[in-house]
């Protein structure tokens, strides 16, 4: 069984953990567990057998959920450009000899099913669909084999970016986090259960499929990403890092084929052995 952990909201608001076998949708909390996500990464080989106890007798939810983000409170959301070949070669940023990082804040945050919204003044919004990385345990000046045993789990992200706000300045910043503009999930899959080597990742806009690549195509790895990181800053269980996208993107075709997202788009991130990221233009 393929356990995939997710965060959702009740009818009253509050947000619980829950549980999927890729058939059904449990309530962790609902059958007497009370767990938290930092128990959950820190005590994951005594948890996960209970969890898949419960994904095989517990009544799962009758109704359809709305999702959480995957990670509610990441202390740092961290992006990584440029770390796929095929997209280093359709825009016009160069190609950097280390991991290119920048950030995006917790504003951003936003969850499958949720809308995202252009900030006023800018006009280009584009998608980038990305392999995110959940870190598991605190890790500092880490060893890629130490930075591998740090990474909890995998979801699927959306790294929205709008163009013309992110060409302004060298800074990307200002086009990388307006509200909303970091959809994580909608589960998280840890990583002993998925080998994320070549895992197909694609981006359908209104159905039709806009970005088609895989993670073989990389630059650096996960693994190689949070060990550079961690030699700059420690990271912490919760911490979340983009690790690039694929070519496809809206900035990459020739400036006159450009057809920016808008308002009723409906733009779908899907990740082999993670699920669909489904979000809405508003």
């Amino acid at each position: 069984m393929i356990v995939k952990l997710l965060n959702f909201y009740t009818a009253d608001g509050d947000v619980h953990i829950g549980a999927s076998d890729g058939e059904k949708i449990v309530d962790v909390s609902a059958v007497g567990y009370s767990w938290g996500w930092q128990e959950i990464f820190s005590d994951w080989e005594r948890i996960a057998p209970q969890i898949e106890s419960i994904l095989q007798h517990a009544k799962p939810l009758a109704h359809a959920i709305r999702f959480a983000p995957a990670v509610t409170a990441p202390g740092k959301i961290l992006c990584v450009g440029l770390n796929y070949a095929s997209h280093r070669a359709e825009v016009p940023f160069g190609a950097p000899k280390y991991p290119a990082l920048f950030s995006k804040f917790s504003n951003a945050l936003n969850a499958a099913g949720g809308e995202v919204y252009l900030p006023a003044g800018a006009k280009e919004l584009d998608y980038e669909a990305e392999l995110v990385v959940v870190v598991g345990r605190r890790i500092k000046a880490a060893a890629a084999d130490e930075a591998a045993a740090a990474i909890f789990g995998y979801t699927a992200g959306n790294d929205f970016t709008a163009r013309d706000l992110q060409r302004r300045t060298s800074q990307w910043l200002l086009g990388k986090t307006p509200d909303g503009f970091a959809p994580l999930g909608p589960y998280i899959v840890p990583a002993a259960e998925i080998d994320i080597s070549r895992l197909a990742i694609q981006t359908f806009v209104n159905g039709k499929m806009r970005q088609d690549g895989t993670t073989a195509d990389m630059i650096f790895s996960p693994a190689e990403i949070v060990s550079y990181i961690s030699k700059c800053m420690t990271l912490e269980p919760g911490d979340v890092i983009f690790t690039g996208t694929p070519h496809g993107v809206i900035f990459g075709l020739p400036e006159k084929e450009r057809v920016w997202l808008k308002a009723g788009d409906e733009v779908v991130v899907k990740i082999e052995g993670i699920g669909e990221l489904r979000n809405v233009i508003a």
